[in-house]
């Protein structure tokens, strides 16, 4: 079943378009009510349908226990499904510290497939790498029983355990050995997977991959075998699979939720993803000297000392001269100032004054042909002199089908 933001769910016996199970609209509301400060999905009414579960801003994908797998795709104006899904993943590759930016997408028909056999579809691509590479062995200490003394005999365990068997020797030694903690996490992975992934072509590859992994045991204690794992030179070619293996084993790593009802959910805050994007475009088109996100430097109040309230904007260039806030919300002729929030607005000022060498700011929402750029202008006074300082901000629009600013002069103005 698929979603776009803002679309909602609603109760049937009978499955239809938009229509789940009660059973599996139970299970669902209890998810958000269990995780009422994200808000993933929103319970809601609707005239001539009842209590309705809407989509929010957080698109990925959701699994319940029953099996259903709903997707929750971006809403983005003129474009169809499998468009959708195949910006989405453009989008995800733009994540730091996530396992999506390596992937080739010209390899995958994305938009053919359902998002989590998508998801599957990569970590297999990234295995496919690493095994032809070979997996890596390593000297592992390993505690035995034996009939025959090998390594470090251990005196405790040796009277505990063998004051009567005195033909057997309790030993501790090294063995060379696949069955290292990375090893162990794949595997496990593997498992997983093939009990989710509904496709032929999905179970197959993990079947053949399981093969190369027979002799290695899966891990029991998978949150602390990942806090285990050593990522030195020598295992550099694990860093993608372990952070794939990571997203489904821990799969609220991007956005934690709580409670056990649900059997699979990956989900992200459109938010972040598309500040993502722009910051990555910028980054890679922008003549800068330094660009950051999420930069920490200045706090809207101290108290002893101490900064207090950090102020953390999007994106920040060459120090601070210039600041972009993005924000996934489309705005509307139709609106009041067109649809910008009074709090945005206080919220660039804020940066523009907390960063002293501010001399531009832009406010950067998704393309809408019917919008066109704004400018606004704050007035610093400056008493001292009696000169009012102006302090401008611009609204801009990113086309995220076409992956550029509505302004073909953006970068220059940025300049």
């Amino acid at each position: 079943m698929i979603l776009k933001e803002f679309e909602f769910l609603q109760c049937k016996i009978e499955e239809d378009k938009n229509y789940i199970k009660p059973d599996t609209f139970e299970t669902l509301e209890k998810f958000i009510l269990e995780n009422e400060t994200m808000q993933y999905l929103k319970i809601t009414t609707k005239k001539g349908f009842g209590k309705v579960l809407q989509a929010q801003n957080y698109v990925g994908v959701i699994q319940t226990k029953d099996g259903t797998t709903i997707e929750i795709l971006p809403k983005i104006q003129n474009v169809d499904e499998e468009k959708s899904k195949e910006i989405l993943i453009k989008m995800l590759k733009t994540l730091k510290n996530s396992p999506f930016k390596h992937f080739n997408t010209a390899n995958l028909k994305a938009s053919k497939l359902p998002l989590l056999e998508i998801f599957i579809s990569m970590f297999l691509e990234e295995l496919s790498k690493l095994i032809q590479k070979g997996i890596k062995s390593d000297y592992i200490s390993k505690e035995e029983n034996l009939k025959f003394l090998k390594g470090k005999l251990k005196i405790s365990e040796q009277i505990k355990q063998n004051s009567i068997h005195k033909e057997r020797f309790f030993v501790q030694f090294q063995e060379f050995s696949s069955d290292r903690i990375e090893n162990r996490l794949i595997k496990i992975t593997l498992q997983y997977l093939y009990k989710k992934s509904k496709s032929n072509k999905n179970q197959q590859r993990i079947r053949e991959f399981l093969f190369v992994f027979d002799e290695i045991e899966v891990s029991h204690t998978i949150k602390s075998d990942f806090e285990k794992v050593s990522l030195n030179r020598q295992m550099r070619d694990y860093e993608q699979v372990l952070l794939w293996c990571k997203t489904f084993l821990l799969e609220n790593s991007f956005s934690p939720y709580k409670g056990d009802t649900i059997a699979f959910a990956l989900l992200f805050d459109m938010n972040l993803l598309f500040e993502s994007y722009v910051y990555d475009y910028l980054r890679k088109n922008g003549d800068f000297t330094s660009i950051k996100n999420q930069d920490k430097k200045h706090h809207l109040a101290y108290e002893n000392g101490s900064g207090k309230f950090s102020l953390k904007p999007d994106i920040v260039i060459d120090g601070g001269e210039i600041i972009i806030d993005t924000k996934w919300k489309i705005l509307s002729v139709d609106k009041s100032n067109q649809g910008i929030s009074q709090s945005d607005m206080y919220q660039l000022y804020a940066y523009g004054t907390k960063y002293g060498k501010c001399k531009k700011m832009y406010l950067v929402y998704p393309y809408d042909r019917m919008m066109t750029t704004s400018i606004y202008n704050y007035f610093k006074d400056d008493t001292s002199t009696n000169i009012k300082k102006d302090l401008q901000l611009e609204v801009q629009f990113f086309d995220i089908l076409n992956s550029k600013f509505q302004d073909d002069n953006f970068l220059n103005k940025t300049i």
